[in-house]
């Protein structure tokens, strides 16, 4: 008979050994808990996408640990790759109607699984955060939920390393913080600490809630030092952001961005005004153009496009146009303006001050910009600042074609078109349409009104639910219908984003955000673009040119408005409306402009393959480790000949992962003696040692092998004993002791009168020790 000596006297580490099954368990509570964790950790992202995202976070990290529970027998290749399956499944039952008997991803599900993210990426690209919760954004957060779920699974579940799973759990941090134009909420920060902290608590092989408060100060630690990498790398990481995200230096304001009208209603609702540019040489009140937009997308409104290739800046854009206006000199300050746009006035001819280099200007649309928000001190720019009379407008006949790209009605709603007819009809120009528009929406008989707190939606198409039942928004809507009405009676128009004319200091006009403003142009042959503005403000901060004024009667002989109206070419110092509660606008679709498709998604690509590479490494030889085990407990199952040598090194190699090497000259009892006393092996584990050894010695020395299976609860029972009364650190679990460079092998362990620990020496691990082997009771 096998007798082991009783356990060494000393500190019990774990749960008494009659308490713990025979059995390794279902690893349920470490996989919940990296379940939570993953969506702890991902509570940050709120403050990229509004509402509604949470349920899918959910079912896609629900999914994720549901599979590992079922699967967790198997391979962790398997495991990872079943995983990553049922998220496909999930996503193609959720988000598309093209998977084989409605869930199964098939080609057509996939490649519109695919058209979703490439859409999300737009999406982003054009919108500040947050962005609207549209499918695309809501596949992609999935997605990335699901995938995340993966990694953390494989580090604290499948190779027992929960504090590994800070790694996947870092890019949680690094893209929020990297997106946020503020610190993220603090109750985010706690959250995701507290999932990562509990993770580490109840992860797998810390199963002693005895060693709780011995394990409670490293958790701390590596939590604050996650919170730190992850604060830190979000904030260094400078090419991550959507394109409606511009952070500069101290001072520095958010202004139009990629995202023109999401960030103009921003804006509109900032409580806290802040100044942007300072204006001098200006002698008449003007708008100041940022972007033009020519693209209408239906019942999602105007959308910037891609600026074509343009001359570069500093110097001279074009020759003086040959329309009346007056020639300005103007110089601009920058106080606080961050962007992709240069602000310029009129029709540009030349603009000078800027870095070589830098800025382009795109003479089609109109627009300065760069490829990359900058934020230059000031600049210069001649200008023609066009005052055209209305009789010269109504002269002015645009014929087919006159200004290509913006004519197009593609995807307006007929009632639309013919309202916009409607309301024309009997005008015989386009100068005298385009007026019989300007007043529909602000005559003295119009039915709209200005209001940051547009009318809730009915279902209908947005710009037809405006026009027919709400008839109350801010600029964004109003340029929006007049945009699309004009091009509805031939004359080619385009949405301009900007800035009024701003507060007169005496020396200078200040630029703030709240003077952000949206008109709409029409062009006139010969004349060029011309500034109509359809919105009704009634804080003085229209500015009415004075062909308008004319058409209507209210122009006298010395140019003088004698209409009442104080915005015919100068501005009263600026009198803020109290902002509303902000509405949120629809979700976006669209083209990505200059940059923003590339440079988010490269960016978060980059990001992710880091962090992915970091955790790969981190954890490789982990998994390595978890490999090999799967390997040999898989051996143990098959029986035969194979199982006795493959038990008895997994049981060696455990025991030298828990820091108890070996020596080859060992026999298999002195061996088990040693295994008792070191990592004080229970009643029970020593039972099952007794079993162990039993069938490793007729296995080797009396050609009874094990039946299938006979072996594996025995060897499960002793790995937990030896994990129990052992506990290693997190460099012992990711660098496990037992892999050396090539192929090792777990030699036996030496029995002396001290606990010295000797050393494990290279061998093959795969042929049974030719020595160390010795009659039943033999050895020392």
């Amino acid at each position: 008979m096998i007798t082991f000596p009783s356990r060494t006297p000393g500190r019990t580490v774990g749960r008494p050994e009659s308490d713990r099954p025979d059995r390794t368990p279902l690893p349920w509570v470490t996989a919940t808990v990296a379940g939570l964790a993953v969506l702890l950790a991902g509570t940050p992202v709120q403050v990229l996408v509004r509402d509604g995202w949470v349920g899918c976070a959910v079912a896609a990290v629900a999914v994720v640990v549901a599979t590992g529970l079922l699967l967790h027998r198997l391979a962790v290749p398997l495991i990872a790759a079943a995983q990553c399956l049922a998220v496909l499944v999930l996503l193609t039952a959720w988000f598309t109607d093209d998977g084989v008997l409605g869930v199964l991803p098939g080609p057509a599900a996939v490649g519109r699984l695919g058209e979703l993210i490439n859409g999300a990426g737009r999406q982003i690209g054009l919108e500040v955060a947050p962005v609207a919760p549209s499918p695309e954004i809501l596949v992609l957060v999935s997605a990335a939920f699901g995938l995340l779920a993966v990694a953390v699974h494989l580090a604290a579940v499948s190779a027992r390393a929960p504090a590994a799973a800070g790694l996947p759990l870092l890019a949680a941090f690094a893209i929020p913080a990297a997106l946020a134009d503020a610190l993220l909420p603090t109750p985010t920060v706690v959250a995701a600490a507290a999932g990562y902290g509990l993770l580490l608590l109840t992860g797998a092989g810390s199963r002693s809630w005895r060693a709780l408060p011995h394990r409670l100060p490293t958790a701390i630690a590596l939590v604050t030092v996650a919170i730190l990498l992850a604060v830190g790398l979000g904030s260094g990481a400078a090419f991550i952001g959507t394109g409606g995200r511009f952070t500069g230096g101290a001072g520095t304001t958010s202004t139009i961005g990629l995202s023109p009208f999401t960030s103009l209603r921003g804006q509109l609702t900032d409580g806290a005004p802040a100044e942007l540019l300072r204006v001098r040489g200006l002698q008449r009140a003007s708008y100041l153009r940022v972007v033009t937009l020519s693209q209408y997308v239906t019942n999602t409104g105007w959308r910037a496009t891609r600026p074509a290739p343009g001359m570069p800046l500093p110097g001279p854009v074009q020759l003086q146009p040959g329309a009346p206006g007056d020639v300005a000199d103007i110089q601009i300050e920058n106080v606080g303006l961050y962007d992709y746009w240069l602000p310029l006035y009129g029709e540009p001819m030349s603009v000078d001050g800027l870095p070589p280099a830098q800025w382009s200007y795109d003479q089609r649309s109109g627009t300065g910009y760069t490829l990359a928000p900058r934020q230059d001190d000031s600049w210069q720019e001649r200008t023609l600042l066009l005052r055209p009379s209305a009789d010269e407008l109504r002269r002015a006949t645009a014929a087919p074609g006159a200004a290509p790209g913006y004519d197009a009605l593609a995807g307006v709603d007929p009632r639309v078109i013919r309202l916009a007819r409607e309301v024309t009809a009997g005008r015989d120009t386009e100068f005298d349409r385009a007026m019989a528009l300007q007043d529909y929406f602000t005559g003295p008989d119009s039915a709209f009104r200005y209001s940051l707190q547009t009318a809730p939606s009915g279902g209908d198409d947005a710009l037809v639910e405006f026009l027919t039942v709400g008839r109350t928004g801010y600029c964004e809507q109003f340029a929006s219908a007049m945009a699309v009405m004009l091009r509805a009676v031939g004359i080619p128009s385009r949405v301009a984003v900007g800035f009024t004319g701003g507060t007169d200091f005496g020396d200078y006009r200040s630029i703030r955000t709240s003077d952000a403003h949206a008109w709409v142009e029409a062009y006139f042959p010969g004349t060029g673009w011309v500034l109509f503005d359809p919105t009704p403000l009634a804080d003085g901060r229209t500015i009415t040119p004075e062909y308008v004024l004319e058409a209507r009667g209210q122009l006298g002989p010395d140019g003088a408005d004698t209409s009442g109206d104080t915005g015919s070419g100068r501005l009263e110092q600026d009198q803020p409306v109290p902002a509303p509660p902000p509405v949120e606008p629809p979700p976006v679709a669209g083209p990505a402009t200059a940059g923003a498709d590339a440079g988010w998604l490269v960016g978060v690509g980059w990001t992710l393959l880091a962090l992915a590479g970091l955790s790969g490494a981190a954890l490789a030889p982990a998994a390595i480790r978890s490999r090999q085990r799967e390997r040999r407990l898989a051996a143990v199952a098959a029986g035969g000949a194979a199982a006795a040598d493959a038990g008895w090194q997994e049981v060696l190699a455990e025991s030298v992962d828990r820091g108890v090497p070996g020596n080859r000259s060992d026999t298999v009892r002195a061996t088990a003696r040693r295994l008792v006393r070191e990592h004080r092996l229970g009643p029970g584990t020593q039972q099952a040692l007794r079993t162990v050894v039993a069938g490793v010695e007729s296995s080797w020395y009396g050609g009874r092998h094990p039946e299938p299976a006979e072996l594996l609860d025995p060897i499960r029972t002793v790995r937990a004993g030896i994990a129990i009364g052992s506990p290693i650190s997190l460099r012992r679990r990711l660098l496990p002791r037992s892999l050396r460079t090539g192929r090792l092998r777990i030699t036996q362990l030496r029995i002396g009168r001290s606990r010295t620990r000797s050393r494990t020496e290279p061998a093959d691990t795969d042929r049974p020790p030719p020595t160390g082997a010795g009659p039943v009771g033999g050895g020392r």
